[in-house]
C-alpha cells in the first residue's frame, strides 16, 4: 500500500490536544517544532498545508492551575482565551525557525453555515496559502456556545478540507490509527491499515470517548473521514509522535489508518449544504418522495412531504429525512416552514390556489440539494 499523501497538493494537518499539550502537561514545544519543521519541508516539496490544531483550552487549564476540563461553558471560553495566546506564540515561534510566516484563523460553525462568511473564509485561507503563510486553524472557543459547536477538530478539519477542496486530511492522534475492536479490552483485535472512508461497520470498530484533556475519540475520526470524503478528500489517522510521520507519509510510506475517499468532488455550492451541522428545520418525506430524491434524482415536490419542523425561512437550508428520522438530504427550500406547512401533501398545481402566489412548483429544487 502506498499513502495516498504522495500524490497530493494541499493538505489539512490536523494534531489533537493529548499530543500537543503532552497529556495536558503544558505546551509540548518539542513535538510542536518537529511537526514544524515537517511541514516546512512538505511545503519546500510544493505542497499546501493548513494546520488545524486543538490545544487551547488544555493549555488554558494549565495556565489557570484547573485539575480537570471544567463544564461550565464560561470557564472553558475563558481557558480557551488564555491558552489561545500561548498557543499562537509556540507556533509562530517554531515556523519562524523554518523562515515560515503564520495566521492564526478561529472558526465556529456559524461561520460556515452562513453563505457570505463561508466564500469570505475559503477566500482567505486560500490567499494565505497562496501568500506562502500556514494558516493555524482552531474552533472559536472563546465564543462560541453549545448550539455553534463543531464538536471536535477532528470535524474541523474535514470542514477545513471541504472548505478549501483539500486533497488529503491527516488526523495525528494519540493512537496507532484504527483497529476491529479496542485492543485495550479484545486481544484478537486487528489494524486497519486500509479501508473506504463512509463503511458503516467502521463506526462499529471505532468506539466512543476520548481523554479527559480533549474530547474526541476513533469514532470522530471515522466521522470526520466520511465528511471529508464527501469531497473526494481522503483521510490518514496515525500517531503523531511517529519518527517524521509527516514527510514519510509524503514520501509515499504507509503509517496509520488510510481511507480513501470513493466520490469526485462535489460543487462549491452543494459542499456548502452538506457542511451544515445544524439546518434551520427538517421535513420529513414519505417513501415514494424518498424513492424520487435518491434513486432518480428528481426534486423534492410538496406532495411527498409528511411532516415539518423548525422555523425556517426561503433560502435556508433544510434536511430532509425519511419517516424513520434518518437524514438523507440537505437542500435549500423555496418557501418559508409556515407555508410548507400549508402545501404539504399538496399537488404543486395547488399551491397559487393555497398560498395566493408560487415561487417554484419545488420545496427544493435537485440543483439546490445535496444527498447525505
Amino acid at each position: 500500500m502506498i499513502s495516498v499523501v504522495q500524490k497530493t497538493k494541499r493538505l489539512v494537518v490536523k494534531v489533537g490536544s493529548s499530543l500537543v499539550t503532552n497529556e495536558g502537561k503544558g505546551l509540548d514545544h518539542g513535538a510542536i517544532e518537529k511537526w514544524a519543521s515537517q511541514i516546512a519541508e512538505l511545503r519546500r516539496a510544493g505542497k499546501e498545508v493548513l494546520l488545524v490544531s486543538s490545544g487551547a483550552i488544555a493549555e488554558g487549564m494549565q495556565r489557570l492551575r484547573f485539575d480537570r476540563r471544567p463544564t461550565e461553558i464560561h470557564e472553558l471560553q475563558a481557558c480557551a482565551a488564555v491558552g489561545q495566546m500561548g498557543l499562537a506564540q509556540i507556533y509562530e515561534t517554531s515556523f519562524g525557525k523554518h523562515n515560515l510566516r503564520t495566521a492564526q484563523i478561529l472558526l465556529t460553525h456559524a461561520d460556515l453555515a452562513d453563505r457570505e462568511r463561508y466564500l469570505n473564509a475559503r477566500s482567505t485561507l486560500l490567499t494565505l496559502l497562496r501568500l506562502g503563510v500556514v494558516p493555524i486553524i482552531n474552533e472559536n472557543d472563546t465564543v462560541v456556545t453549545d448550539e455553534i459547536k463543531f464538536g471536535d477538530n477532528d470535524t474541523l478539519g474535514a470542514l477545513v478540507a471541504n472548505l478549501i477542496e483539500g486533497d488529503a486530511l491527516i488526523i495525528l492522534t494519540d493512537q496507532k490509527g484504527l483497529y476491529t475492536a479496542d485492543p485495550r479490552k479484545d486481544p484478537s483485535a486487528e489494524f486497519v491499515h486500509e479501508a473506504r472512508a463512509g463503511d458503516p461497520a467502521l463506526e462499529a470498530m471505532a468506539g466512543g470517548a476520548g481523554t479527559g484533556i480533549g474530547r474526541g475519540g476513533m469514532l470522530t475520526k471515522i466521522l470526520a473521514a466520511r465528511r471529508a470524503a464527501a469531497s473526494g478528500a481522503h483521510t490518514v489517522i496515525a500517531w503523531g509522535r511517529e519518527e517524521n510521520v509527516l514527510t514519510r507519509l509524503a514520501a509515499g510510506e504507509a503509517i496509520g489508518t488510510q481511507l480513501t475517499a470513493q466520490t469526485a468532488q462535489l460543487t462549491a455550492r452543494k459542499q456548502w449544504m452538506a457542511d451544515h451541522l445544524q439546518t434551520a428545520g427538517e421535513v420529513m418525506l414519505d417513501a415514494g418522495a424518498v424513492q424520487k430524491l435518491t434513486a432518480e434524482g428528481k426534486s423534492l415536490l410538496p406532495i411527498g412531504v409528511v411532516a415539518v419542523s423548525g422555523k425556517f425561512g426561503r433560502g435556508d437550508v433544510i434536511t430532509c429525512t425519511d419517516e424513520a428520522g434518518r437524514a438523507i438530504a440537505r437542500g435549500i427550500s423555496n418557501y418559508s416552514s409556515s407555508d410548507t406547512r400549508r402545501i404539504a401533501r399538496k399537488a404543486s398545481s395547488e399551491i397559487i390556489a393555497i398560498l395566493g402566489f408560487i415561487e417554484e412548483p419545488e420545496l427544493i429544487h435537485r440543483d439546490n440539494m445535496v444527498l447525505l
